[in-house]
């Protein structure tokens, strides 16, 4: 009795097991982003009634603008112009180090600089001629939208570097920033609306893939250093 007593007096105390989401999840969204991707290109450039019915949204958007409203708009544009990009991405990125999560930083150069990259590439590979309403002329090689693709990416970051109290904030204003570039890309008739979905989805695609590295790496490190956590706080990988 006494023996079995010491025994498990003795027994090394085993740590409950942390529970952390792993990569499956982002990288399940972001294979339904590349499916909604071609959907939405399908949709838009080969389904002839959905040229009719994208170019008649773009029309009735367009009515809405007028002089003070297209200026407002040009202004909010000009701030995902490619030098002040990636300004804003430096600003993130110093956050993600000042909050001591190198891997975050990575993470953000990352979505920011692939989610532009693939629409300006998908752009000409993708290019199909639009139906016209009321004089707005959009070029062939216009999804996805540049613009729509940026705020997405810029937006996503934020969130991931923002403290978890401040996230729900962010992702908030972040949500009201990327409908008013939306609608700014709309009234100016710099897109149709198919393209501006398609900017969505780029942004959001590679956003869950940085995600899904930022898990596998957190789970190895934690696995390295015991299931403490302590290792992926060290590297700041570590996602909720």
């Amino acid at each position: 009795m006494s023996t079995a007593y010491l025994s498990v007096a003795h027994a090394p105390t085993r740590r409950p097991r942390e529970d952390r989401p792993g990569p499956a999840g982002p990288l399940l969204i972001a294979g339904l982003c590349v499916v909604a991707m071609a959907l939405t290109w399908v949709v838009a450039a080969l389904v002839p009634a959905t040229h009719v019915k994208d170019a008649v949204a773009l029309y009735d958007f367009t009515l809405l603008g007028g002089p003070r409203l297209d200026d407002l708009a040009n202004a909010l544009l000009h701030l995902l112009d490619p030098l002040l990009y990636i300004v804003w991405g430096v600003i993130l990125m110093a956050i993600a180090l000042g909050r001591r999560r190198p891997l975050v930083a990575l993470a953000v150069a990352f979505i920011m600089g692939m989610a532009p990259l693939t629409s300006e590439i998908l752009k000409p590979l993708l290019a199909h001629p639009h139906a016209y309403v009321g004089g707005s002329w959009v070029s062939a090689a216009s999804w996805p939208s540049g613009h729509s693709t940026a705020a997405t990416a810029l937006v996503m970051s934020a969130v991931l570097v923002a403290p978890a109290r401040l996230r729900p904030t962010v992702a908030a204003l972040g949500v009201l920033f990327v409908a008013a570039v939306s609608f700014s890309l709309l009234i100016l008739a710099w897109h149709l609306p198919s393209d501006v979905v398609g900017g969505y989805l780029v942004g959001a695609l590679w956003t869950a893939l940085a995600v899904a590295g930022l898990r596998v790496v957190d789970a190895r490190t934690r696995s390295r250093s015991g299931g403490s956590g302590s290792g992926a706080r060290t590297m700041g990988a570590r996602i909720p």
